[in-house]
């Protein structure tokens, strides 16, 4: 190992000091009306190099190794533009013009294939959502996205977790389906998962299976979401909001050079509170009051041009008065809307802190990435929650334990090598390791009451209490490669191995209110261990700069795991579960008409799961047991439409339809098993669609009077495997009205307008979540 490390630095010096030709680049930015265009980002993409322009839209950047690149300019009042650029000689002058965003499309780059690129030209299904999307839609939550990106659905009990599933690919457990990277973090589960959206640069959503780059639990896709990070220019926000429910939302952020090309700091936190959409009739007190605090802060440091490194913090407090709204049954939920009857009220504290940091090298033979994560989670309630969601006092849960317990400890680890930005050859790659290690402690006690009869158990007043510990590490190779035959056609091909090792410990108590607690479970401890090779391939056909053609057959899986220690004695904890499986195959096409004003992608694509993994709650513990149950298969289509119509008239139309059912799927069943085979895979609607109409209209320099309407359509879904508990299809309109100028914003904005009442969430046993009623309000934006 010794030798193979010294080899490597060796390696970086030598790419270091070998000879190559340099050139300094400058030019002016300027607009259609030739005016400068000051503030604009000018980036060589999968280099370290950029700069701002200055006030006259001048902008150099010296001393880049000769070749060919990608020059992106972005400037928030004007369309993004990427240019190819070749750089073979001295003083080279490249003078850019930039069309107003009112009259052209950007040309969205993405980091999907873990190098940046033009969205349009990377052969797979990706939705983007910039930061003036982000705040055009009013995106709070990463929940928020449901409709806007196709074929994607998610939601949450009432306790600030997102269970999110794509083309059919979804999960109860909190092993998700869908893997979610925070800048470059993969947020391992929905232990460590921060679902706010705040301070965002920009959201990609890739659609199908990612596992030859991104790995594990990647099955159904990957939601990449990217914050601003700081740079040579001195920017920063102020934003206020306040709705009704007593909404108050406050954020502040600012990013500047501690040493003028290099050292900068970013530092951004958004304060958010609101009184509760339920009552709870119990005590006839609002039940879900819950504030929270999100911060993020960035230590970026530039040691060179071809050396980056950056230090990442983020941390979220959330508190809730009233977790899990849950209504007795779907009706009860829809006949008494927001109303809970529940004796046992309590709050939940949930602090979250994640860290990276990150080493990006850009040399003359290759580019080199390391990310180092860690990330933690304590959770537990202040007192006994109610197990039983009523008023009688038969179940509630304790894990209030102390710090030691209900705390989630994840390490990540990821090294990657890819081909240089500046190379002429043919052949692009991508190749890594990557590695993890994760503990989770939790311990829970389940307390029979007064009322334990109610719920069927023998005897009452006494508390079960049960202690899962689970760690597991995995470490895993990839690489990729594009070869471009010729300038119409180039192939993908890549190829990941993931190893990945469990354990469980597990031990179980009684204890008698008022006495001590009696082992009825003795420490037992289980071992498993898991492998995956996950392919791809993709062959992409370029018609015109403007239109792409791409088919694509890739694998996805799940890693299995091994089933936690529960109250019910039916159900043995131990019990290992294998990994989940995908073979995805899928055609596509992007295109983009009359001079990037309208912007059209479709795709259709056929997903079969063997060794499915099906989730059953077990309560009132609230433990997950996981089963390899049976097969699916889905089949659907996608379309994303974007266009400027008219000076400041856009419109977006994005639609997703997913068949998917279990092909074959036996489940338990009061001592004996269930045929589902053919029924509905739980939380996929069958029809996903958003329309959304914006004009922006010039009243002064700089200033438009701004209206926005949205349509966002759902169709029929169950939350259950028996198929019995559906929401119908139901449709929700939102809205936005105000006037932007280049520094501030004035809004008022409202959702779901027209109250509309239906089931977000339901749990297969009934208990049942409302998606949020009629909410609006007014936002100000200042930006400096």
């Amino acid at each position: 190992m010794k030798k193979l490390l010294v080899l490597f630095f060796m390696l970086i010096i030598y790419c270091s000091v070998s000879a190559q030709n340099f050139t300094d680049i400058s030019g002016v930015i300027v607009n259609q009306s030739s005016k400068p265009v000051g503030g604009a980002t000018v980036t060589l993409l999968n280099t370290n190099f950029n700069t701002t322009s200055n006030s006259k839209g001048e902008f150099s950047i010296n001393h880049v190794p000769e070749g060919n690149y990608t020059m992106h300019v972005s400037n928030i009042a004007y369309a993004e533009r990427n240019q190819l650029v070749t750089l073979n000689g001295k003083g080279q002058v490249f003078n850019i013009k930039l069309n107003d965003a009112s009259t052209q499309l950007d040309e969205v780059v993405v980091t999907a294939q873990k190098r940046e690129e033009e969205v349009q030209k990377v052969p797979v299904s990706i939705s983007t959502l910039s930061a003036k999307e982000v705040q055009a839609y009013h995106l709070q939550n990463l929940k928020d996205i449901t409709g806007i990106v196709p074929n994607l659905y998610a939601a949450g009990p009432g306790d600030n977790r997102n269970v999110t599933g794509i083309r059919g690919i979804a999960t109860t457990s909190y092993d998700p389906a869908v893997v979610t990277y925070i800048d470059g973090v993969n947020q391992f589960s929905l232990d460590t998962y921060i679902p706010q959206l705040f301070d965002v640069e920009r959201i990609e959503v890739l659609r199908g299976p990612q596992g030859t780059l991104y790995g594990r639990n990647a099955l159904g896709g990957v939601i990449n979401v990217i914050t601003k990070q700081p740079t040579n220019q001195t920017s920063g926000f102020a934003e206020l909001e306040f709705g009704n429910y007593g909404e108050q939302r406050y954020s502040l952020g600012l990013r500047a050079p501690l040493i003028k090309d290099k050292l900068f700091l970013g530092v951004a936190g958004v304060y958010s509170k609101m009184d509760g959409f339920y009552t709870n009739e119990f005590n006839n007190t609002k039940f879900d009051k819950q504030h929270f605090f999100l911060g993020n802060y960035y230590l970026k440091y530039l040691a060179s041009q071809k050396l980056t490194l950056t230090l990442n913090v983020k941390n979220y407090a959330n508190r809730n008065n009233g977790p899990f709204q849950l209504a007795g049954s779907p009706a009860d939920a829809i006949s008494n809307p927001f109303r809970v009857n529940q004796n046992a009220t309590t709050k939940m504290i949930d602090n979250i802190f994640n860290a990276s940091l990150s080493a990006n090298y850009t040399g003359s033979n290759f580019n080199f990435t390391s990310v180092s994560s860690y990330q933690e989670n304590n959770r537990y309630y202040t007192d006994p929650i109610d197990g039983d969601f009523s008023p009688i006092d038969a179940v509630s849960l304790i894990n209030n334990y102390g710090g030691s317990w209900n705390k989630v400890k994840v390490g990540t680890q990821e090294f990657r090598f890819s081909s240089p930005a500046s190379s002429s050859s043919p052949l692009k790659w991508t190749a890594g390791l990557y590695g993890f290690y994760r503990y989770a402690p939790s311990k829970t006690g389940t307390h029979f009451g007064a009322d334990a009869a109610a719920v069927g158990a023998p005897i009452n007043n006494f508390t079960s209490i049960n202690t899962n510990i689970e760690r597991n590490y995995g470490a895993a190779a990839f690489g990729q490669v594009v070869y471009t035959i010729n300038p119409k056609w180039d192939i993908t091909a890549g190829l990941r191995y993931d190893i990945e090792h469990k354990k469980e410990e597990v031990k179980g108590e009684f204890q008698p209110d008022g006495g001590d607690a009696m082992i009825t479970q003795p420490d037992t401890s289980s071992k498993a261990n898991f492998r995956a090779f996950t392919p791809k391939l993709t062959v992409a056909y370029h018609l015109t700069d403007n239109n792409n053609l791409f088919a694509t057959y890739s694998r996805g899986f799940r890693a299995g795991g091994i089933s936690q220690l529960g109250s019910d004695p039916s159900q043995p904890p131990l019990y290992a579960y294998k990994p989940e499986y995908s073979d995805n195959y899928e055609i596509g096409s992007k295109n983009s008409f009359f001079d990037k004003r309208l912007r059209l992608n479709i795709s259709a694509f056929y997903t079969l799961i063997n060794n499915a993994q099906v989730p059953t709650l077990v309560l009132p513990d609230a433990i997950t047991i996981t089963k390899n149950a049976g097969k699916l298969s889905s089949k659907g289509i996608e379309a994303e439409l974007a266009a400027t119509l008219l000076k400041g008239l856009d419109i977006g139309y994005n639609f997703g339809y997913t068949h998917a059912r279990y092909t074959d799927l036996v489940v338990p069943n009061n001592g004996s098993t269930l045929n589902l085979k053919g029924n509905h895979q739980v939380y996929t609607p069958d029809v996903t669609s958003m329309l959304s109409l914006q004009y922006a209209y010039e009243i002064g320099e700089d200033m438009h009077l701004v209206a926005r309407g949205e349509w966002k359509y759902i169709g029929n879904q169950y939350f259950d495997l028996a198929n019995k508990i559906e929401q119908k299809a139901y449709s929700v309109l939102n809205a936005r009205l105000g006037i932007s100028t280049k520094r501030f914003d004035v809004f008022l904005w409202g959702s779901n307008l027209a109250n509309k009442k239906y089931i977000d969430y339901a749990y297969d046993f009934g208990a049942s979540h409302l998606g949020n009623p009629k909410t609006y309000g007014l936002s100000l934006r200042t930006r400096f």
